[in-house]
């Protein structure tokens, strides 16, 4: 017994019911009264699973990661994982971004995502008091570099902006100067410029430029933006109810259950059930930022910190991809959209951030010195 209540003894019970809460809202909005039903039961299957990945990802004791090259080979794995999807991978929607298993599909891109704040967050750990120096931010960004040009030639332009604003994110709380971080955006400029010029491919470059306006092109380019706009207007205050989405059940909104299920969800849930969504996630940001500040290290400060940037990009970039103030990229939004190579990812990192919170000294405050 023992044993057990130290195993879970960093189990943040409010942040896990603000992640199942999430969950059980998307899969709310899989559910139809018109047709089947499949995405709703797979995803229920998953929601399963990742629930006991993230149990067990309570279990080990990762100061492990610290020290040695186990981030380091994690990091060599992922780039041959990246570089094997391009050769073997399925092609799904113009992207071989994912390894078909037969039950179920991989797309490596998402633990990637996990592994690179691993990376980030041991690299910057060991070098906290010399990261001043601007070779650092050079170093880290050919670790992110790597990655990102992998999942960009997919192409998988969604998953690589996300790792670019983790990576973004991780070098700010590092402590990155004024100047240099002038020097990151300018460089930031240049690459986007030159790719741009020679690496977007001309649908790329039209979801940029249609999401501007996107009635400029209702049937080509802005088909998808519009189609989301329509379905989150049409939810007003109260919604149409749950499974009587019409632009989303009736595939007037294509991709609903992944790419736009904001949309589908506002439609069925109103603006009262967007407050909810962005009331629930506002927990898990919350309880993501009070554990890292209790981080035993620099290391578990800045992986929660990584986690916190990674679900608080994801759920930006998808909604502004829905009501078209971003460019349609293909992206989930955490623990809501359809899908296991995700959500096993984001329980995963969950998981881990409470396995840290495990060995996190106690901050002795006048309340806890009372109960003691």
């Amino acid at each position: 017994m023992g044993q057990l209540r130290t195993l879970f003894k960093g189990f943040d019970f409010t942040l896990f019911a603000s992640v199942l809460g999430l969950t059980l809202l998307g899969l709310a909005t899989m559910y139809s009264h018109v047709g089947d039903n499949d995405f709703f039961y797979r995803q229920l299957l998953w929601i399963g699973l990742a629930t006991i990945v993230m149990i067990l990802a309570l279990v080990p004791d990762y100061r492990f990661l610290r020290t040695g090259n186990t981030a380091f080979a994690l990091f060599l794995l992922t780039v041959a994982t990246l570089i094997l999807v391009l050769f073997v991978g399925e092609v799904t929607l113009g992207a071989q971004s994912r390894f078909d298993l037969g039950f179920f599909s991989l797309q490596p891109s998402d633990p990637a995502k996990l592994i690179l704040i691993i990376v980030l967050a041991k690299y910057f750990a060991k070098r906290h008091e010399l990261i001043g120096d601007f070779r650092h931010i050079i170093i880290s960004g050919i670790y992110a570099l790597s990655i990102f040009g992998l999942v960009f030639i997919q192409p998988d332009f969604g998953s690589a902006i996300i790792m670019f604003f983790v990576w973004l994110g991780m070098v700010l709380v590092s402590g990155i100067k004024l100047r240099h971080l002038a020097t990151v955006f300018l460089l930031g400029a240049v690459a986007f410029g030159l790719m741009w010029q020679f690496a977007f491919q001309d649908y790329q470059k039209q979801r940029i430029t249609t999401f501007l306006d996107p009635l400029s092109d209702i049937q080509g380019a802005g088909y998808n933006a519009y189609q989301s706009t329509v379905a989150i207007g049409s939810g007003e205050l109260f919604g149409k109810g749950i499974g009587y989405g019409t632009q989303s059940k009736l595939l007037f909104l294509p991709e609903y259950e992944t790419d736009f299920i904001f949309a589908a969800f506002a439609e069925e849930w109103g603006m009262i059930g967007v407050v909810l969504l962005f009331s629930l996630f506002a927990v898990v940001v919350w309880r993501l930022l009070k554990h890292a500040t209790r981080g035993d290290t620099n290391f578990e400060r800045l992986f929660t910190s990584g986690v916190c940037m990674l679900l608080v990009a994801h759920f930006f970039v998808h909604i502004g991809m829905n009501i078209g103030l971003l460019p349609v990229t293909g992206t989930t939004i955490p623990f809501l959209s359809y899908g296991g190579s995700h959500l096993m990812t984001e329980f995963l990192a969950v998981g881990m951030v409470m396995g840290m919170a495990r060995y996190a000294p106690i901050r002795y405050t006048a309340s806890n010195i009372l109960d003691s």
